[in-house]
């Protein structure tokens, strides 16, 4: 019985052809048909195995490689590959590694795009089909990202605990946020501070701050002539956390230790690479004195300021 093997050297009967890549057997009568000759210009050409003479060292062929160039290309998609459970019925004969016979496609199933406009359409269907029950839980999922902010007002002080103008103090909150189906609650903190009408002039600068939401409308304005400030705990480098305290070069003034961005009285940058000053807060006084804000934050490292929460 011939019997070539994979990586098999085929010569021609007038020179080198290639290198044997696969076998193809008859489903009928399990024994070879045809081999597969991968050409020296990189084709795959099935050539019948009765142009095989002789194997021993190599595959010798009665036709020449003009013959073989000649002979129709490997359409893989026509074939169906033996795989190592089928060996015992069909490769055991053929002494082939499994994974190398192939067998041909029966001619009625060899209509790709029929085939695959089917499998397309019957996963289509069954995607309209799971619309139903997949919406409520991707909606659940992807609301917090399409959610309007919470603009929800937040106790930080009272009016009652400053006495001295321009002395700003640090105030600790509960933040509690929810994301998708968890909810969790952590600490936050802010700078609130009494100003004087020299520091609330360079807050301000002569115009009130005016907060908007995801559409741009306008939800809340600070006066000018309120005097109370909150600022964010955040600061604007990179959001990290400041302090308050004196320096070198200036007698007191906030200080973020991490880049050494330094800012006045007002948030102005002194010194460092924060891109803006510090971050005014929406901030209301209440009739019974106590000062509260909506946290918001920003996005960090940029001249302009971008709510992202």
């Amino acid at each position: 019985m011939i019997q070539p093997k994979i990586k098999m050297k085929v010569v021609g009967s007038d020179r080198d052809v290639g290198e044997v890549s696969n076998v193809i057997a008859d489903p009928v009568t399990k024994s070879l048909s045809h081999i597969v000759v991968c050409t020296d210009d990189g084709g795959q050409r099935v050539v019948p195995i009765d142009q095989v003479a002789d194997v021993s060292e190599g595959v010798v062929l009665r036709c020449s490689a003009v013959t073989v160039s000649g002979y129709p290309l490997l359409c893989r998609d026509d074939y169906t590959t033996v795989h190592q459970q089928e060996v015992a019925g069909l490769e055991a004969r053929l002494d082939v590694d499994p994974g190398h016979t192939l067998l041909p496609v029966p001619e009625g199933d060899r209509d790709i795009p029929r085939r695959g406009f089917f499998t397309k359409f019957t996963i289509a269907i069954n995607a309209v089909l799971a619309i139903p029950l997949a919406y409520p839980v991707l909606k659940f999922l992807i609301h917090p990202m399409y959610a309007p902010y919470s603009n929800q007002w937040v106790k930080l002080a009272s009016t009652n605990q400053f006495s001295d103008a321009d002395a700003p103090r640090s105030y600790r909150f509960k933040k509690t946020i929810k994301e998708g189906y968890l909810e969790r609650t952590f600490d936050k903190s802010h700078w609130a501070m009494k100003a004087s009408p020299g520091t609330l002039e360079s807050v301000y600068q002569g115009k009130d701050i005016e907060f908007r939401d995801k559409s741009g409308e306008v939800y809340w304005v600070n006066r000018r002539n309120v005097p109370y400030v909150v600022f964010s705990g955040k600061c604007p480098h990179l959001g990290c956390g400041y302090k308050w305290r004196s320096t070198k070069k200036y007698s007191m003034a906030f200080l973020c230790p991490c880049h050494l961005s330094i800012y006045d009285i007002a948030g102005g940058v002194l010194t460092g690479p924060a891109p803006r000053a510090l971050d005014v807060l929406p901030t209301r006084v209440t009739p019974g004195g106590d000062i509260e804000m909506i946290d918001v934050e920003f996005k960090a490292g940029r001249a302009d300021r971008v709510r992202v929460i």
